[in-house]
């Protein structure tokens, strides 16, 4: 029951959750037309013959012909209400070719009966996301083979207008589903269809906005594995190599790139793996090319490395150029030998220090700073302004009007220039510090990916059987080698290097790094273990079982990355502003110009607030550089996505996987949480506590009957009946008795014929269906067990009761203490469970829950929705939030950490539109009339770079997040 939950359960039970049903009525509110095809028949209408109304098994016709019916069922997520359901259902019902649709918001599902010759199921899930919610097809099958999920990484993205605009063009790509682009991570991912478009098309479709695109990953593969070639590398070795690779069994696909002698194979896991296919291209070739892991840095960590090193070096240079310009404007001006030197003319009245800042800026604004031109202009051909046009504008106007100012001295006898040749090449230096710092502080939002990443051992020690399963010889080899059902040994406080199950052996296992349960697990012959995972005692042989990118690292790897992908509904609103931004701030820095310059005109302002050697039109200049490069949509875009990535990074190294900015978001709007009682509330593995014979019978002799019969059954009260009984036996492999006629009645118990006895094992409203007298005497164990929180489990042989089982699952440690927690914290807690109201009741009391239901059937359960979940066996795709282990604190760590995460993003938000707010007045001069202060564009730009960089290491704070310590009381 707990332990294959679905996560934590994100809103609240209202009541009357019993009465939803599964399967609902389908009943068309709204129109949309056409409703079906010329011609097709229609349930019900006319001799449909019974039952031809309007649900859904009816509806049942999932044929894809021309006139013919299909139903679809998709999971919908992010719906509350029944308010979120009409909104689905309207959306849906208009489409055209929509016969009928029903949405379950408890379940969070959508079926839908329409006729596919109009509409399809990516135009469905289109609309059902339009309205905003996730949407995705239940049974995708066969279109899981073609629908895939390729990550990109694209350089050039500077703001919220770059990868708006990707994302848009991505978006209208024909075949595309869904993409999603990230400014934080510099990546976009694309849900595709590849039988209408491929990855290098869609890369295609990036470059043409003027952006570079590196695929990352195309989707399509299970497995895949890069292959370096040493060797001869002929044309006719790499034909041998490519021929023979692709006539082993489980290969789909390779890809020989000449130029880095690499080889990528995808290929299934199943069928062959990374040895074989080394194997085979040493042996086709006859030793000629011999094949070996491509080491080579993750793409990602790669690209920024690059970026990182191209920012420092630019800086640098910068740095060469500006400190002697910045010198000699404002240095040593101030030393009058040095000003005398520098104020010397050269042609009429162009002076040797104007000459000498023109010939040092020049390299920096066109050299050092032509990034800025090549975004500017990317930014400007595809309509959409951004950071770099803002960069671009306001350097190129100091420096050119620098450049006419010192060209007309050159050519002037009395005309005094005033140049502004610091202010470009400092606003370019401190832009490129700003950037430089601000890529350092991004990468640190991914490092627990890394981590996660680093958890994989480098190497592996491979055992070598023979034909009949002896071990003969181990070799090591690298962990990336490793094939499904390989066998690996794993030493003490060695890594286990893939998923697998212990077939030899037995010890503890450290778990934390990845569940980030604190005390270690113990393994033993059977007992699985997870890739990346200590063994901390004892030699253990593992075989593997899940390699590659079907481990479950690699999955907890993939989900935070998708997380991080994800954008939090909150971030609808910094996309709103980013979209106007850049033009209004142009057309602002434009009017101040204006204004101060007609002021200056007009004599608004006494010539005596003019600085010395500038006139009105300089200073209108110099306030309208200062606007333009202040102003920063850079912190907006930056203030949401590193808060997310950075949360999801330290939820999923405590144990909290966090599906991404929605999952975040309503996580901290949590007001009431339903626990599942077996596995959440409780240990989830029931022990029986005491036993009542009525009978004067032998104890063991009881357990043997009783355990016969229930030994057929997967309940958890019997398996807990079946150990028990193996207690009270000192052989280990003790055979039960063999059960004749063995009948199991699901939630009531099992009947079966053992040895010379009829054997009926179960709770009380079973034994009376099979007209079982119950004594008064057992009647009062069965209350004073429930009163306990106890199930009493009645054993009746040859037709009367012989004893009551006691059976009891373990209240969880601290799970008072963290309901009374989540109550200081507003938040309601209902539990659920099958028990009797008794049992609950007791329970309930016990755990400190007021609300509860009772007696629910596993498909109520469905309806209302569970918990926890815990361990690798935990559906992840399905919950929006998944707790890896089975510690009911971590419900407290995960609403703790989305509060501290939006506290974050809100600040960040007060941070990145308060110094826009405050900044841009103070840029155009509105201080300048009453206290004479101005701030030089040098110092705006520089101001506009520490924006970004603070709003990044506002969110790195979240590294240090500690969850709240829960005192036992």
């Amino acid at each position: 029951m707990g332990a294959t939950t679905r996560g934590l359960l994100l809103s609240c039970f209202h009541g009357g959750g019993s009465e939803v049903s599964r399967l609902l009525a389908l009943r068309p509110r709204y129109p949309s037309m056409p409703r079906r095809p010329k011609g097709a028949a229609v349930a019900g209408d006319g001799g449909g013959g019974e039952g031809g109304g309007g649900d859904l098994e009816a509806a049942g016709g999932a044929g894809s012909e021309e006139g013919e019916e299909k139903v679809a069922v998709f999971s919908v997520s992010g719906m509350t209400c029944a308010a979120c359901a009409g909104s689905v259902e309207k959306a849906v019902k208009r489409l055209p070719g929509i016969l009928n649709a029903a949405v379950d918001v408890l379940g969070g599902r959508a079926q839908v009966v329409f006729y596919p010759v109009f509409v399809s199921e990516n135009i469905i899930t289109e609309a059902i996301e339009d309205v905003g919610f996730e949407a995705k097809l239940i049974d995708e099958e066969v279109m899981e083979k073609n629908i895939l999920l390729c990550r990109l990484h694209i350089k050039g993205m500077a703001c919220k207008y770059c990868t708006s605009t990707v994302q848009f063009v991505l978006q209208a790509s024909p075949g595309v589903q869904r993409a999603s682009v990230a400014l934080a991570t510099e990546e976009a991912e694309i849900r595709y269809d590849r039988r209408i478009v491929s990855a290098g098309q869609l890369i295609q479709v990036v470059e043409e906005t003027g952006f570079e695109a590196i695929l990352v990953t195309t989707g399509e593969d299970r497995s895949r594995i890069d292959l370096k070639m040493d060797g001869v590398l002929d044309e006719r070795s790499l034909m041998i190599v490519k021929s023979s690779v692709q006539a082993l069994p489980g290969v789909e696909n390779i890809k020989i790139d000449t130029k880095l002698h690499k080889v990528t194979i995808s290929y299934k896991p199943e069928q062959t793996g990374p040895r074989d296919l080394i194997e085979v291209i040493k042996s086709a070739t006859s030793g000629l090319v011999n094949a070996s892991i491509y080491l080579e840095a993750d793409g990602r960590d790669q690209h920024r490395y690059v970026e990182i090193k191209q920012y420092r070096q630019s800086f640098l240079w910068s740095l060469i150029f500006t400190i002697p310009v910045f010198l000699t404007s404002m240095v040593f001006m101030y030393i009058p030998w040095l000003k005398a030197g520098l104020e010397r003319k050269v042609f009429n009245m162009m002076s040797t220090g104007e000459l000498l800042r023109w010939i040092l800026s020049t390299p920096v604004q066109f050299v050092i700073g032509r990034k800025f031109y090549a975004g500017a202009y990317k930014a400007m051909c595809r309509g959409s302004p951004n950071m770099d046009v803002l960069i671009a504008l306001g350097t190129n106007t100091a420096y050119f009007y620098s450049v006419y100012s010192v060209l007309r001295a050159a050519t002037s006898a009395n005309y005094m220039s005033t140049d502004f040749f610091e202010t470009s090449s400092m606003l370019i230096s401190f832009i490129l510090l700003g950037k430089y710092l601000e890529i350092l502080a991004k990468g640190k939002t991914s490092e627990a990916i890394a981590k996660l990443m680093d958890l994989a051992p480098e190497t592996a020690i491979l055992l070598i059987h023979d034909h009949e399963g002896n071990v003969v010889g181990e070799k090591e080899i690298d962990s990336r080698l490793i094939q499904k059902n390989d066998v690996i040994k794993v030493v003490p406080g060695g890594k286990v290097a893939s998923d697998g199950f212990v077939i030899w052996g037995q010890s503890h296992v450290n778990e934390s790094m990845i569940t980030g349960e604190s005390r270690p697990v113990a393994k033993r012959k059977g007992d699985t273990v997870i890739g990346g995972t200590v063994n901390e005692n004892g030699v253990l042989h593992v075989r593997a079982t899940f390699v590659g990118s079907e481990s479950a690292l690699a999955q907890i790897v993939r989900l935070v990355e998708s997380a991080q992908m994800a954008k939090a509904p909150v971030q609808k609103f910094a996309d709103q502003i980013s979209r106007v931004f850049v033009p209004l701030v142009i057309l602002f820095s434009l009017l101040t110009w204006l204004a101060w310059f007609v002021a200056g005109r007009l004599h608004s302002y006494p010539n005596s607030w003019l600085p010395p050697s500038m006139d009105s039109f300089q200073l209108a200049l110099q306030f309208g550089i200062s606007v333009m490069v202040i102003a920063c949509p850079c912190a907006l875009g930056l203030a949401t996505p590193t808060a997310v990535m950075v949360a999801t990074g330290v939820g999923a190294s405590q144990g909290v996987l966090i599906k991404g900015g929605q999952a975040l978001e309503s996580a901290q709007k949590v007001d009431c949480i339903v626990f599942d009682k077996t596995g959440t509330l409780t240990i989830g593995k029931p022990v029986v506590v005491d036993t009542r014979l009525l009978k004067n019978t032998v104890l063991r002799e009881f357990y043997d009957y009783a355990a016969a019969a229930e030994i057929n059954s997967e309940h958890p009260l019997a398996k807990a009946i079946v150990e028990h009984a193996k207690k009270l036996h000192p052989e280990e492999t003790h055979i039960w008795p063999e059960a004749r006629n063995f009948i199991s009645v699901t939630g009531h118990g099992v009947k079966a014929e053992v040895s010379d006895k009829s054997i009926i094992v179960g709770n009380k409203s079973f034994m009376l269906s099979s007209v079982i007298d119950i004594p008064s005497e057992a009647l009062e164990i069965l209350m004073e067990e429930e009163e306990r929180a106890r199930t009493g489990i009645i054993v009746a042989m040859d037709r009367e009761v012989v004893g009551i089982i006691s059976v009891s699952d373990p209240i969880k440690p601290n799970a008072h203490e963290v309901i009374s927690y989540l109550k200081s914290m507003n938040v309601e807690s209902i539990m659920v469970t099958g028990d009797n109201w008794g049992t609950a009741n007791a329970i309930s009391k016990e755990v400190g829950i007021e609300k509860i239901i009772a007696e629910a059937k596993p498909e109520q359960k469905a309806e209302v929705g569970l918990a926890i979940g815990a361990g690798t066996d935990v559906a992840i795709e399905a919950a929006d939030i998944v707790l890896m282990k089975s510690n009911l604190e971590d419900v407290i760590t995960a609403i703790d950490l989305s509060k501290k995460t939006f506290f974050r993003i809100r600040m960040n938000y007060v941070w990145a539109l308060g110094y826009n707010v405050i900044g841009i007045p103070i840029a155009a001069g509105v201080l300048f009339p009453s206290t004479g202060f101005r701030l030089p564009p040098w110092v705006a730009g520089a101001a506009m770079a520490a924006s970004s960089v603070s709003v990044v290491c506002w969110s790195l704070l979240l590294r240090y997040y500690k969850s709240p310590k829960i005192v036992s009381s």
